[in-house]
């Protein structure tokens, strides 16, 4: 679907936890989640704290959405 879309002119960042199964479905921008169970926050941290690693997820996403990308790109820190 991600590849789809971007067909269609809209960039998208594929948030995963697997990024082997990412890159072989052919997803341009690739951001790494967390954990499978929860791929975006961590329930053993403080709610402070999985808040900041929320919001540091989602930054890097936006980043990744507004880099011109060529080939598949994976954006870690």
């Amino acid at each position: 679907m991600v590849k789809e879309i971007e067909r269609a002119g809209l960039p998208v960042v594929h948030i995963c936890t697997v990024v082997p199964i990412s890159l072989t479905v052919g997803a341009n921008r690739i951001v790494p989640a967390v954990a499978i169970p929860h791929p975006l926050g961590n329930p053993a941290l403080s709610p402070e704290d999985e808040k900041a690693l929320r919001r540091k997820l989602v930054e890097k996403a936006l980043r990744a959405l507004q880099t011109e990308v060529e080939d598949q790109t994976v954006f870690e820190d």
